[in-house]
């Protein structure tokens, strides 16, 4: 498709296509209700952020919104800087600016996890200087069913087979939205095809060293034995009721159980004991998060081998993400690790 004729389909809307036009005004209700006029959209270059960079694009057409398009190339494969700037000049022909963020931190282990918290270091640093509250990211259906089989294959509970929320807190001034999880990847790219002519494949994404990867390669194996997406999605979906409904009880357990007192968190031991195993691994995981300042929360596995600490040994001091927890006969306390 020309140039000219894509141009037109944004400032339209979409109209003259009936399914993409109802993902657009899906789009344009979740944000219109957001409230805000400035907006980061992460793009990356393939099928599914170029699909929300054209929404996007067409949403600025009609809201008068400041939108900031930007990339984080991570700088682990030799060609991503050549491909950053393909993506780029693909968007420059659309009247989209793309800014790209180089990341120089070293990427040596845990590749997939630890490119992921520099990202969103990069994207967040990046709104403050712009005054931006709101990352807009075009995770999608088969993103969520891909994160509950992972979650799954790591024990997580009720939190975190629920899957990925609609509207995450960052940090106190900027939230992560995710406007497209109920949409199908196949839908994705098409809005890609139709505007861009094209995307881009990234080659991590066959390597089957990663996890993702190799669940991505069971979804054809499952669907071919009766197991379909779009019901796992249902399913993930009323696991998400269920986590809030137990989100306003763990709401009134945590503030009567933790306090935040001098630069460190008390855990009064007798109330924490008295809760079921998922809250006092909701309280832990909470408290960490919070006095961490992390946008992410740790690891079941991780949790479940603290209580477990916790319960067996009296007087005792551990250690977990970066923070000492210290286990004392009326209370627990978490405070700073002290930097060697």
């Amino acid at each position: 498709m020309s140039k000219k004729n894509s141009n037109v389909i944004l400032r339209n809307e979409f109209k003259n296509y009936q399914d993409l036009s109802a993902i657009y005004l899906t789009l344009k209700r979740k944000l219109n209700s957001l409230k805000k006029k400035t907006f980061l959209v992460a793009i990356s270059g393939g099928p599914d952020s170029l699909a929300l960079a054209a929404l996007m694009k067409s949403y600025s057409y009609n809201s008068k919104s400041k939108i900031h398009y930007v990339l984080v190339d991570h700088n682990i494969r030799t060609n991503s800087s050549n491909e950053a700037k393909l993506v780029k000049k693909l968007l420059q022909k659309h009247k989209i600016t793309l800014t790209i963020l180089k990341n120089k931190e070293p990427i040596n282990k845990n590749i997939q996890s630890q490119a992921r918290k520099i990202r969103y270091k990069l994207l967040t640093t990046f709104c403050k200087k712009k005054k931006i509250k709101t990352i807009l990211t075009a995770h999608n259906l088969e993103d969520q069913v891909e994160t509950f089989f992972i979650r799954l294959s790591r024990g997580s509970g009720l939190q975190g087979l629920s899957s990925m929320k609609q509207i995450n807190k960052i940090n106190d001034n900027i939230i992560l939205a995710r406007p497209l999880l109920e949409f199908k990847k196949k839908t994705l790219i098409k809005i890609s095809n139709t505007i861009f002519n094209k995307y881009f494949k990234d080659p991590t994404n066959n390597n089957s060293k990663y996890l993702r990867t190799r669940i991505r390669k069971l979804k054809q194996i499952l669907e071919k034995s009766g197991v379909n997406y779009d019901q796992i999605f249902k399913s993930i979906k009323n696991l998400a009721s269920s986590r809030d409904t137990l989100e306003l009880y763990f709401r009134k357990a945590y503030d009567e159980t933790v306090i935040n007192k001098n630069n460190r968190i008390l855990i009064v031991l007798k109330k924490f004991n008295n809760l079921n195993q998922e809250m006092k691994m909701k309280v832990l995981s909470e408290s960490i998060k919070k006095f961490t300042k992390s946008y992410y929360s740790i690891r079941s596995r991780k949790i479940m081998n603290l209580i477990e600490q916790l319960e067996i040994e009296n007087n005792t001091q551990l250690t977990l993400a970066g923070c000492f927890i210290i286990k004392e006969k009326n209370r627990i306390i978490i405070k700073k690790q002290k930097k060697s």
